[in-house]
């Protein structure tokens, strides 16, 4: 197969983990025998600074002609301690899925045998939790009509029909590959919108009669995720809810460093880690670069490409059990490896499989 990658290395430790990103998918092109060419373009904060806006047309252009968006992070403290600032770094990720359509992001939430103990929850709590976080992207609070001054502000939560089936036909759609159990959560005993969440995936239920459907509140769910995590396979919620629950599950593993993430839709779609930019480790060499390296294992798979994925899944497993990891997840006394040196490791680990 032949790929057109765009490559959006953004801010902090984006540009770091974005190198190793991009030679392990090209490793394994080479392994597999796919021809990949890259493309690079600009964003976030880097982009601000450079043309005044985080998600310029040029980058615009550069997403829509690829195959896949190989992402990295955005975000800047100038912006993030500047409450006045009317162009902020977020604003080109609330661009990009909107202009390429990205209506659902697919977080899954697993843990390392190895790494257990580096969760915050009880090792029996999270040993064999393994579900996936499905968000709504493009509509809701982050994209409704919007209002500030001195004395009042607002968000409005709009959600249409076909919004909402779309999205719920991902979350079923996944339920019936994976172990056939949907967890709709919503706030339904307080929001409109969320009733008609909850109207809609009762009406959609009965279409997919293999897939036990559950119905849960948000905050309920948030409860859920701490005191039993396994209990969940998959979960689909509005973009709000899925902003902060999927931060919350990302932690059950014990690094942000570790999970990645799909956005898909209308168009390109974009694989990328979950962690932020993360500017205080920026240019150190300490940032774990695995989430980035899993990303390119869910484009692979995307594109129904199960082996190649699978080996790049099957290198970071080989790289945690030999303890070749970054400083926060390192165990005690163990060697030092900074984000080169496990990507290098994890590349090696590939070509001589």
């Amino acid at each position: 197969m032949d790929f057109k990658i765009a490559v959006l290395a953004g801010d902090g430790i984006g540009p770091e983990i974005s190198v190793v990103g991009v030679d392990v998918m090209s490793a394994v092109c080479e392994k597999f025998g796919h021809k990949v060419s890259y493309e690079y373009a600009i964003c976030g904060a880097d982009a601000i600074d450079k043309v005044g806006d985080p998600f310029p047309e040029a980058t615009y252009e550069v997403c829509k002609n690829a195959d896949a968006v190989l992402f990295s992070a955005v975000g800047d403290p100038k912006f993030d301690n500047d409450p006045t600032a009317k162009v902020r770094p977020e604003q080109g990720l609330l661009a990009m899925r909107k202009k390429l359509g990205l209506f659902a992001n697919i977080r899954p939430v697993q843990t390392f045998k190895c790494l257990l103990h580096k969760s915050p929850l009880r090792a029996e709590l999270v040993d064999g939790a393994d579900f996936l976080c499905i968000r709504e992207l493009t509509g809701g609070m982050y994209f409704g009509e919007k209002y500030q001054d001195n004395d009042k502000a607002y968000d409005t939560n709009m959600y249409t029909r076909p919004e909402i089936e779309r999205i719920l036909k991902v979350g079923f759609e996944y339920a019936m590959k994976r172990n056939k159990h949907l967890t709709v959560v919503d706030k339904a005993n307080v929001l409109a919108s969320s009733r008609l969440w909850r109207q809609i995936a009762q009406e959609m239920a009965p279409q997919y009669p293999e897939v036990t459907t559950d119905y849960m509140f948000v905050d309920n769910a948030a409860m859920k995720m701490i005191q039993e995590p396994k209990f969940f396979d998959v979960m689909v919620t509005e973009n709000t809810f899925g902003d902060i629950l999927t931060d919350e599950g990302s932690v059950i593993s014990g690094s942000m460093g570790l999970l990645p993430s799909a956005s898909t839709g209308e168009s390109t779609p974009v694989f990328e880690p979950i962690h932020g930019s993360w500017p205080q480790a920026k240019g150190l060499n300490i940032a774990n670069p695995l989430a980035q390296i899993l990303s390119a294992a869910m484009l692979f798979e995307y594109f129904d490409l199960q082996e190649e994925g699978a080996l790049i899944r099957k290198a970071v497993d080989a790289s945690l059990d030999a303890n070749v990891r970054t400083p926060e997840i390192q165990v005690e006394g163990g060697e030092k490896y900074g984000t080169k040196e496990v990507g290098a490791w994890v590349v090696d680990y590939i070509k001589r499989s």
